[in-house]
């Protein structure tokens, strides 16, 4: 997840009072509250009281006197690192103290007053369920309303989740992101005021070996079974004609479980589908149609003569990655605010060892390169949960006296959420950062002379590959 402060408001104050600068805090691109400095300060110093000064970044100091535009722009750039630093860091990123103040905060800046609602939420196969919430409900909430609802069992809770999606006129889902305890799914998905959007429950692992948990239980084995038929009609999972006649055979019979298990076997079942796309591989400005799942990234290319070729990165020979953005400037050569911005271009860039000593940079310039880069580190994430001994129902998330407490196992290793690029329906962004901090940084050496360490977000997966996987 990427926290960014691109630009300032210059605001009035209540009741005909002094003006003062807002700070517009972003997530992924995408408006989620707008704060003032002293509100800013009294998060810090809450932080700091509650975890040591220690343990908390450097605070851009009080200023006596009135700041000089290039002393808020200086505010703002210090603000953005602290504000990033706290959502990188294990222990404050997850603490309620730092989520309650950016959900209040994005309630405040959108004046949603505190209800009871109905909230809208589908399964992948398009069913509706309605609940009963609060708006000021945070995602865990909600989702436990659904599994309520649904008579989800409390121990198959943390096998789900809550994504944000755009539904395209075709109808399919295009995957916004993974919606998060910082935010309030009501405020969230009303705010971006378009119908377009929408809350769907989906499975939220990559290794079909926890399905078998999940199949235990009859509204577990339901939601997975509708999940798969969804997917293979959207022609997210690879199947042949015999394999076709097989399931559609098995569907008529209503025999879920070995439904599911040949569905199992079938090339992409359980990975996402990305928009299409281009990449830079095997040739520079190819279209390619990129899909994650089962440790891999996958890119389909259609040939002359609508040949179909795949090529897949497997995220184990991933030493690195990176997700860059630039906004192109108008013919000028300059910018300013309010004119000439362009849309933003997000790239995916990761080093892949493609044979024993060879390692090479692969491109995918995609408008979801924030969510292409969060699949990968959830599925490094699970990969070393389940290395440690971990499972799925470890990670599970409980509430203890009204707060959220994570297991050792989900401290250790944080799997972060589902994102999108920004919303290019939105307003350009004046300033953006040059790196989006999508996953949690992890300090390795220079990857060459392309990219320095600070730009990159290391594999601890790729540490344990050998000469049997080249």
């Amino acid at each position: 997840m990427h926290f960014s402060i691109p630009e300032t408001e210059s605001r009035s104050g209540d009741s005909g009072g002094s003006a003062y600068v807002a700070y517009n805090i972003h997530v992924n691109g995408v408006l989620h509250c707008r704060v003032r400095y002293s509100q800013l300060l009294g998060l810090h110093e809450q932080l700091r009281k509650e975890y040591g000064a220690n343990v908390l970044p450097a605070f851009p100091p009080k200023k006596l006197f009135s700041l000089t535009p290039a002393e808020v722009e200086q505010r703002r750039e210090q603000l953005e690192k602290y504000m990033q630093a706290v959502r990188q860091d294990p222990l404050l990123g997850s603490s309620e103290t730092f989520n309650s103040f950016l959900r209040r905060a994005q309630q405040e800046t959108q004046q949603v007053p505190t209800e009871e609602v109905s909230l809208e939420v589908l399964l992948s196969n398009g069913q509706k369920v309605l609940v009963s919430v609060l708006t000021s409900d945070q995602t865990e909430d909600v989702l436990e309303a659904v599994a309520a609802k649904l008579e989800l069992p409390d121990d198959l809770i943390g096998y789900f989740s809550l994504f944000l999606v755009r539904e395209k006129e075709d109808g399919a889902f295009s995957f916004v992101r993974k919606l998060q305890e910082f935010e309030l799914p009501y405020v969230s998905v009303t705010s971006l005021r378009s119908q377009e959007y929408k809350i769907v429950l989906r499975k939220s692992y990559w290794d079909s070996a926890y399905d078998e948990d999940v199949m235990e239980n009859r509204v577990g084995l339901n939601l997975l079974y509708a999940q798969t038929v969804s997917d293979i009609e959207r022609g997210w999972i690879l199947v042949t004609k015999e394999q076709h006649r097989q399931l559609k055979s098995l569907q008529e019979k209503v025999s879920k479980k070995e439904f599911l298990r040949l569905a199992q076997t079938l090339r992409h079942y359980g990975y996402l589908r990305f928009d299409a796309c281009v990449a830079d591989f095997p040739e520079k400005n190819c279209p390619v149609v990129v899909s994650a799942g089962n440790s891999e990234l996958s890119l389909q290319l259609r040939l002359p003569g609508q040949q179909l070729r795949e090529g897949s990165f497997r995220v184990t020979r991933m030493r690195c990655w990176r997700v860059t953005s630039s906004v192109p400037l108008p013919s000028g050569g300059t910018s300013s605010p309010g004119r000439g911005r362009g849309e933003v271009r997000l790239e995916l860039a990761f080093e892949y060892l493609m044979s024993k000593d060879r390692l090479q940079w692969v491109t995918i310039t995609s408008p979801q390169a924030i969510m292409l880069s969060i699949c990968l580190q959830s599925m490094v994430d699970e990969l070393m949960v389940k290395k440690s001994g971990g499972s799925i129902r470890k990670m599970l998330r409980r509430r203890v006296g009204g707060t959220l407490r994570r297991s050792d196992s989900q401290q250790a290793v944080k799997s972060p959420p589902l994102l999108e690029s920004p919303d290019a329906s939105r307003e350009s962004m004046v300033k953006l950062s040059s790196k989006l901090s999508a996953v949690s940084l992890r300090g390795i050496g220079s990857p060459g002379t392309d990219a320095s360490a600070s730009d990159v977000h290391g594999n601890f997966a790729f540490e344990g590959i050998g000469d049997e996987d080249l």
